[in-house]
């Protein structure tokens, strides 16, 4: 077995639901990614890359036939590059670049692209398929942009709730109020603005026709502008539209490869640890704590050792209930999560996600020397996946 690094990362940017990414398909936004990453490498020959691993939610429009594969396509490198879609929800492509490290640690190929997309403007509505033809019934178009769509009528009803209503149930379970939601959201639109404004994403992100930063950050957010907001998904609840992840366009992606991989770039870090876990489906947003746990153990690093975490923020109570229990468990400080911003403000295309966090959180890494880096995302239908990084120039 030998160590698997990231090399580079690149992005779009994200653009708003019905934005500036609407008129781009999903497999040119993961083309643009995966170009854009490339180009970091200029002395690779992109016919030595072994495989391409992608993540990708939906994959019920534009982004079929395995988005992955026309990424290497439309991107023009060699057909003799293979490569596959992954699909875990929120969590495709950390689960991809998971996949990507394992690859290269087994010796399986010395080079490998990870990343991601998610085009929720273009996701299309679909009709189920009568099983006879010409029924007598109505039948309904359901959009697959986010959630649940034909559900199994076995499935527990509480399994199947909306993502919002399950969240609004965890702000229940840990008594999280709607001030501590709205303050934590706040803070993510003025971090990623400040973020942007020192430069920091201007290594990371590919503009893309006119959009050159990600669309939906507010800066100048705060507590009592988001509080005006009238909630969501129940008339008594906490969760609004400026205290969760709203929808979004883009595409992400990681180059990965062993130690002499010879790649003419030095890495940024190395997977350290990965860590899954699941739980009741309900409970989703809590799934990252146990699996970052885990990512932790099998790096052989504790809590009070991480520099610096990069959480996706799907709902705020999620993300908050998440750093209570990793304060708990020896994480120094909560404003090492999510320092440079997060999903609320920059934006969750869901197949796009994890290979954000994780090429956020090896260039956060790299700017401050510390050694140790957490990336978690919490996944409908209850799982929660996390990796481990280990900075490079330690």
């Amino acid at each position: 077995m030998t160590d698997a690094y990231l090399y580079a990362a690149a992005r779009t940017p994200f653009g708003r639901f019905r934005g500036a990414l609407a008129e781009h398909r999903p497999d040119d936004l993961a083309a643009t990614a995966l170009t854009g990453v490339l180009a970091k490498a200029p002395d690779l020959d992109p016919a030595r890359i072994g495989d391409v691993v992608w993540g990708c939610a939906n994959q019920a429009g534009e982004d079929n036939r395995n988005v992955g594969r026309m990424a290497v396509l439309l991107s023009g490198l060699p057909t003799s590059v293979p490569a596959t879609t992954v699909n875990r929800l929120c969590g495709s492509s950390l689960d991809a670049a998971m996949a990507a490290a394992r690859t290269v640690e087994t010796g399986d190929a010395d080079v490998v692209v990870a990343g991601g997309v998610e085009s929720m403007t273009r996701a299309p509505w679909v009709l189920p398929k009568p099983s006879r033809a010409f029924p007598a019934g109505n039948v309904t178009a359901v959009s697959t942009a986010l959630g649940w769509r034909f559900t199994n009528e076995r499935m527990p009803v509480e399994w199947t709730a909306s993502l919002g209503e399950c969240n609004e149930e965890l702000a229940a379970e840990f008594g999280v109020g709607r001030d501590r939601q709205d303050e934590f959201a706040a803070r993510s639109h003025n971090a990623a603005h400040a973020a942007w404004e020192a430069g920091f994403y201007d290594d990371l992100v590919v503009p893309l026709d006119d959009l050159a930063r990600d669309e939906g950050i507010r800066p100048g957010s705060s507590a009592e502008k988001l509080a005006k907001l009238k909630p969501s998904f129940r008339q008594d609840g906490t969760i609004t539209a400026g205290n969760a992840s709203p929808l979004n366009d883009g595409a992400a992606a990681l180059l990965l490869g062993s130690a002499d991989a010879g790649l003419g770039i030095d890495p940024l870090a190395r997977v350290a640890g990965r860590g899954a876990f699941a739980l009741e489906p309900q409970r989703f947003g809590y799934a990252p704590v146990e699996a970052a746990n885990r990512a932790l153990e099998r790096a052989g690093v504790t809590w009070d050792q991480v520099g610096a975490v990069e959480l996706n923020e799907a709902f705020a109570v999620q993300s908050v209930v998440c750093v209570d229990a990793w304060l708990k468990q020896g994480l120094a400080d909560a404003e090492l999560v999510n320092a440079k911003g997060g999903a609320i403000a920059i934006g969750h295309p869901l197949g796009a996600s994890g290979a954000r966090v994780l090429g956020t959180l090896a260039h956060r890494l790299r700017e401050s020397g510390e050694r140790w880096g957490v990336a978690a995302i919490c996944i409908g239908v209850g799982q929660g996946l996390a990796v481990v990084l280990e900075n490079a120039a330690r």
